[in-house]
């Protein structure tokens, strides 16, 4: 028997791809790392219960406690960071880097989030780049939308092609569509136009 098992510590190692079939080149080192992968390939699992729902997913990267964790179909996707694109299941090509970043993303698909909270309550909404604190933290159906600083539009629920540059920029925009804003709190009360 394996001194580590007889240690208590053999468990822990036995649940990385505890499912696997025919799932070949995956990489999995933490407690439950791809558990439920079958047949999907090409991915990359470090932190316990990374992409532990995993199926058939391929060619997904998850650094951190529960990165990517309820993926189980999606494909191309890299969460780093504990939490980062966790509640996932099917989308596709999401970049998440940051606790918490993308965190409630389901389907959504071609998302960049970078930061603590980016794009933290996205569901659906696609296409979206957010880089810094709570950037697009409640968008949840927007889609091309581009955030860069802390909490700009933060706010955004379901406004779509917006851009915005600079610490609080938009902010409180909930449902406006095509704006464009620049600087520090630019069109900061701003809220559907």
């Amino acid at each position: 028997r394996d001194p580590l098992w007889s240690r208590g510590l053999g468990d822990v190692y036995k649940r990385q791809l505890y499912s696997n079939t025919t799932g070949s080149y995956n990489t999995a080192s933490g407690m439950k790392a791809l558990y439920s992968n079958t047949t999907g390939g090409n991915n990359t699992a470090g932190g316990s219960e990374a992409l532990a729902s995993n199926t058939t997913g391929s060619a997904n990267v998850a650094n951190g406690h529960n990165a990517l964790r309820y993926n189980t179909t999606g494909n191309y996707n890299v969460a780093n960071g504990r939490n980062a694109l966790t509640s996932n299941t099917t989308g596709d090509n999401n970049t998440a880097s940051g606790n918490e970043s993308l965190y409630s993303n389901t389907i959504g698909g071609s998302n960049t989030a970078s930061g603590y909270r980016a794009l933290r309550y996205n569901t659906t909404g696609s296409w979206n780049t957010a880089s810094g604190t709570d950037t697009l933290y409640s968008n949840t159906t927007g889609d091309q939308n581009t955030a860069m600083g802390k909490s700009a539009l933060q706010s955004n629920l379901g406004g779509i092609r917006n851009t915005v540059i600079g610490t609080d920029a938009a902010r409180t925009n909930t449902i406006g569509n095509d704006n464009t804003a620049l600087g520090y709190r630019a069109l900061f009360t701003n809220t559907s136009g």
